[in-house]
């Protein structure tokens, strides 16, 4: 800066020393050049009254001696005269005939006007100047007594050539003189500036240094340099002060930000500005999260919220989302980005071993050692994120890199992922828990299976579904034989534990897709999803009446008990297009089975109706 300053001043010095060099040198040509025509006139006049003299005088003869001893005037290289076309016809026979030497002559005889031009050399310069001699009658000259030519007339010319080379020398030492002058005020501007405005540049790069510091977090005080005045000074003090104050307070902010998300960092290098509006950043957007995903309706929406945070502002490729219930050892995988569950078969199989779940901590790829030993992919890096979501439910998030680099930057993001993880654990809780209520509704306390109100729910969205897909259900009606005379003779417990026998073997004869319901009392329900025909869901029927009928049943004292179920079995949409319709020729076929000797399946037909009405 100091540089810079001192550079742009001797420049201007100089360009102005130059500008005014040449004005003065400009000026002082104007100058001469106007004192040479001024002197040229002046002596063209003593010509021309010498003239006039040598006429009145006849002494004509002697002009040019007159002539000649006044073209050694100083200054004076050449004078002459031009006579016009007029003299020359009024005095044919005088021996003065000076015509024209050059078109510049005649151009003054022809204008009458006087004029000049300037002639320069590398050293020498001189200015013509040709003065025309017009008639005039005036008091003391009357050319007109001589001249038989009208007022004004030019009768001739006088040229004289002066030199104005001591202007040229004149200009040539003002030069010097302004080159000292220049060279004399650029020294002196140096030196005063060393002593006078060097401090205040000096102040001004460390003002420079530090603000440019201060904003990397870096806050230093500022020593005044010695020479400046004492408003400086105290301006030096006062941003002192300020820049103590404000460190004090970025350190304050960065310190309570770093307890309220709950981590510090110990790094001398660190900036607690960028830091703090990093952390301030992350917090609102956080809480705008935090209110968009109280708005949503399941857990799958929040899953897919948290999701796009960590594909899109975390930049995080490859993760999975997994639901481990350590207390039934289940696991649930909510959602995978990319490719990330390279722990998939301990997972699946035995969820206990999780080293996330089990630890309750994070689980990170280290160097030399294998932290996870179920991680199956030795060219990835691995990061589980731990979250509690209720006692013994935990979210596991498994992210997975594919270099070390991108591990870290995991890593560096670890607490502001974890924010994110931490207000989505409450709304997770929300949801399983509503589900959880929402599915206590819909299923049968003693048994666990789905109870007739889910029935109707269900139904709702499963017809249209398997309208559009062209597919069919196989509708059976159980009911178990002579229940009410288990009641009778072993007691209600005796009963309750027949049912659930019942319910176990249905869930274990049936498929997953299929739906199991207990319709009311010891009647049940069971929805052939997808079966191809009656044929297959007759098939099933029959299992599941054989399974019942082997079964055995503890009751007390190591007494043994076996029931036998009735089925009754309607299609849909082959014999109603209405479920309603299916269910009451499913209840009819049941009716038919049980009237005809218990323990029997039978296919609902259509005759079956008027044998019902008649009772």
């Amino acid at each position: 800066m100091k540089k810079n300053i001192t550079l742009y001043a001797v420049i201007m010095i100089i360009m102005l020393s130059v500008t005014i060099s040449l004005f003065s040198l400009y000026n002082l040509r104007k100058t001469g050049i106007e004192s040479a025509i001024h002197n040229a006139q002046s002596i063209s006049e003593v010509v021309k009254s010498g003239l006039t003299a040598h006429m009145i005088n006849g002494n004509m003869d002697q002009v040019e001696t007159f002539i000649n001893s006044t073209s050694h005037i100083k200054n004076v290289d050449e004078l002459w005269l031009v006579r016009s076309k007029h003299l020359n016809e009024q005095f044919p026979e005088s021996k003065l005939s000076h015509p024209p030497r050059d078109e510049f002559d005649e151009k003054v005889l022809k204008t009458g006007r006087i004029h000049h031009y300037i002639e320069e050399g590398i050293t020498n310069s001189s200015v013509r100047v040709t003065i025309p001699y017009n008639a005039v009658a005036e008091k003391g000259i009357d050319c007109l007594k001589c001249h038989n030519v009208p007022q004004g007339t030019t009768l001739g010319a006088v040229s004289i050539v002066l030199d104005i080379s001591t202007i040229k020398e004149i200009g040539i030492e003002s030069i010097y003189v302004i080159l000292v002058l220049i060279l004399t005020t650029v020294i002196l501007f140096i030196l005063i500036s060393r002593r006078l405005i060097n401090p205040y540049l000096t102040l001004f790069d460390k003002f420079k240094l530090n603000v440019n510091q201060a904003t990397n977090g870096k806050f230093k005080r500022i020593n005044p340099p010695i020479g400046l005045s004492k408003e400086m000074v105290k301006l030096t003090q006062e941003y002192n002060n300020l820049i103590q104050s404000f460190e004090d307070t970025a350190i304050d902010i960065d310190k309570k930000l770093q307890g309220y998300v709950g981590y510090e960092i110990s790094s001398k290098e660190r900036n607690p500005l960028k830091d703090s509006k990093e952390i301030i950043n992350n917090l609102s957007n956080l809480y705008q999260f935090k209110k968009q995903i109280e708005l949503d309706n399941t857990k799958e929406e929040i899953y897919n919220r948290l999701a796009e945070v960590l594909l899109n502002k975390f930049k995080i490729k490859n993760f999975s989302f997994i639901e481990l219930d350590m207390k039934k050892y289940k696991q649930t995988k909510i959602k995978e980005v990319g490719h990330s569950l390279y722990c998939k078969d301990t997972i699946l199989n035995n969820p206990e071993l999780c080293r996330a779940a089990r630890t309750k901590n994070d689980v990170m790829s280290v160097d030399f050692h294998n932290t996870c030993p179920y991680f199956n992919n030795d060219e990835k890096f691995y990061y589980c994120f731990h979250v509690d979501i209720s006692q013994n439910l935990y979210l596991i998030i498994n992210c997975v890199s594919d270099t070390k680099e991108e591990l870290e930057r995991i890593k560096e993001q670890t607490v502001f992922v974890k924010s994110y993880l931490k207000e989505s654990a409450p709304s997770i809780e929300v949801k399983i828990l509503m589900n959880a209520l929402q599915e206590s509704a819909f299923r049968d306390g003693l048994t666990g299976l789905y109870n007739r109100k889910f029935l109707e729910e269900y139904s709702k969205k499963m017809l249209p579904q398997l309208k559009r897909d062209n597919k069919k259900v196989g509708l059976l009606m159980l009911d178990m034989d002579h229940f009410k005379a288990v009641n009778d003779e072993y007691g209600h417990d005796i009963g309750d534990k027949v049912l659930k026998e019942l319910a176990r073997i249905l869930n274990e004869t049936v498929r997953e897709s299929d739906i199991i319901i207990r319709y009311g009392g010891e009647e049940f329900m069971v929805l052939l999803i997808g079966v191809t025909n009656e044929t297959n869901a007759l098939n099933v029927a029959k299992k599941i009446a054989n399974n019942v009928r082997e079964n055995e049943i503890d009751v007390y004292a190591g007494a043994k008990l076996r029931k036998t179920v009735s089925i009754g079995l309607s299609m849909y949409p082959d014999d109603a297009n209405s479920f309603d319709s299916v269910i009451k020729n499913a209840d009819i076929a049941l009716y038919e089975a049980k009237n005809s000797g218990r323990d029997k399946v039978v296919r609902f037909k259509e005759e079956q109706i008027s044998s019902i009405d008649l009772f």
